[in-house]
């Protein structure tokens, strides 16, 4: 990349977050380990670099550091809470315990901000920044000077101007912080001289003609679940070899009502590829006959998904190259400070040893979700499938709890397909961030046309979040709950009572299994 700037990750909660709001200014940025070496930095050269937050205290000798000599390379630094409290001692500033509860902050602080800081200029002089810390910076190194305070916080940002280092106690990066993008902005075209040359359309035209000198006139085998990842793969893919991509697409009738042949008929019509569709719906579900744990059901359906899709690879298509839609968040281990250790992610599947790939190809491996579905639009995928809300792994298998029949999940399809319709239609499906329902395996008394009825509860689970770290439960308007309990009850077999699930994320998770 001709400019690139490194947010070089102290285990702080937000660090995926700083790099996309990066990324939102056209600038493109990698997250890296507090760990990588400076000679590493020498050799990307960076634009300028972003110390992110963490739950350590500086002064502790096992806390996360970083050479001093990071500081002498003449790359612009932004230090984000930690990392500006790491930047204050590794200098020779005093960060001292906040012992007095009227010196830490956390949540909102109305900040005072000095205009003459780079960082700042086109604010107003105060606002609220968004605090979480009980360490504090008592003095800043010689060359600084304090350019933000609050009533508890004497030093809440920081600034050497002739070297380029600044810092700042508060968290730009989070929707809080008001005025929190134009500081980053700010930092990157002002401090460290970005052009903000990087969008999607140069993505797509170098990525293509990287897969096209790679892959040559050989094949590539795609698993496609149907899912915004894989599906943007495909199609990436698609442009760029044609003919020579096959997609697999394992269909195990866990998916929701319909779901399958849109996928099917999507990438049949819509791309040039071969598309090769397995339906093992009685296969799953004789292999879950009687299984109510969870974990046990999430272990059935993921083993047997594997087997299935490399048994149908290792006949037909096992050769040339294998893709998948692995994207960045899922190469990261988010919140230790170490990116080099890699999670376990349904996206980064392991090749079995008797299969033999020339290699590996991950198109997407860079991209964060909001980037993936930008290149998905322009692609031009339908906005259903751009838009899909996040899907669990082993599909509806984890909203059917207890033991997952034929009758049961067609029941839950049912409902999950009038929930979906009747969002569209009042027009409410935009202001969630994920909605479904869930078949809680219990049944109720109801009273059906004058007889006694013995049926299956169904839950509507909806939430708005910003990240699904956190959730709140969606206050969907009662007219619509009404409609909603009213349409699933009539439409739905075997359903007599609907109930809205009210629990945020925490205490709850957002599934329920």
């Amino acid at each position: 990349m001709k400019e690139t700037v490194i947010v070089l990750d102290f285990g702080g909660q937000y660090n995926q977050l700083i790099a996309r709001r990066v990324r939102e200014c056209n600038v493109y940025c990698e997250i890296l380990p507090y760990t990588v070496k400076p000679e590493k930095i020498r050799e990307i050269a960076p634009k300028g670099i972003i110390f992110t937050g963490g739950p350590n205290s500086v002064y502790d000798p096992a806390s996360p550091h970083y050479p001093p000599e990071i500081f002498e390379l003449g790359i612009p630094i932004l230090g984000i809470c930690y990392g500006c409290q790491l930047m204050a001692y590794s200098l020779g500033g005093n960060v001292i315990s906040a012992t007095d509860n009227s010196v830490s902050e956390y949540g909102k602080a109305e900040t005072d901000y000095n205009n003459d800081c780079v960082i700042f200029k086109s604010l107003p002089g105060h606002g609220v920044s968004w605090m979480s810390h009980r360490d504090y910076i008592d003095r800043v190194p010689d060359g600084f000077r304090v350019t933000a305070t609050t009533a508890n916080c004497p030093v809440a940002a920081m600034a050497n101007d002739e070297k380029k280092l600044y810092g700042v106690q508060f968290h730009p990066e989070v929707n809080h912080t008001e005025g929190g993008r134009e500081m980053l902005r700010s930092f990157l075209f002002d401090v460290c001289g970005c052009k903000g040359e990087w969008k999607m359309d140069s993505f797509i035209e170098d990525t293509v003609a990287q897969i096209k000198a790679q892959v040559g006139d050989r094949g590539v085998v795609l698993g496609l679940s149907g899912g915004v990842d894989s599906s943007v793969a495909a199609a990436l893919l698609s442009r760029a070899v044609g003919r020579q991509l096959t997609c697999v697409f394992v269909d195990q009738g866990l998916m929701r009502k319909n779901e399958g042949d849109f996928v099917e008929n999507t990438f049949t019509k819509l791309f040039d590829m071969n598309f090769v569709r397995i339906n093992c719906q009685e296969e799953f579900l004789s292999k879950l006959k009687g299984v109510c744990d969870p974990e046990e059901k999430r272990n059935i359906i993921g083993t047997e998904f594997y087997n299935v899709f490399w048994n149908k690879i290792r006949d037909s298509y096992g050769s040339g190259f294998f893709a998948q839609g692995t994207i960045y968040p899922d190469r990261i281990e988010s919140g230790k400070g170490d990116a080099a250790k890699i999670k376990t992610h349904h996206n980064q599947v392991g090749v079995p040893k008797d299969i033999k790939f020339e290699g590996i190809i991950e198109p997407l491996k860079d991209l964060f979700k909001d980037e993936v579905r930008a290149v998905g639009e322009k692609l031009g995928l339908p906005r259903e499938l751009v838009w899909r809300q996040p899907f669990p792994g082993p599909g509806l298998g984890v909203r059917v709890i207890g033991e997952i029949t034929a009758e049961r999940v067609k029941t839950l399809q049912e409902a999950d397909a009038i929930l979906r319709d009747e969002m569209e239609k009042c027009g409410y499906a935009k202001e969630l961030s994920q909605f479904f329902v869930v078949l809680p395996g219990v049944k109720t008394v109801g009273v059906m046309g004058d007889a006694r009825t013995y049926d299956e509860l169904v839950a509507i689970r909806a939430v708005t979040t910003d990240d699904f770290m956190t959730a709140d439960w969606a206050k969907i308007p009662y007219d619509i709950l009404g409609r909603l309990s009213n349409r699933i009850i009539n439409e739905c077999e075997h359903v007599n009572r609907v109930v809205y699930d009210i629990t945020s994320k925490p205490p709850g998770t957002v599934e329920w299994e």
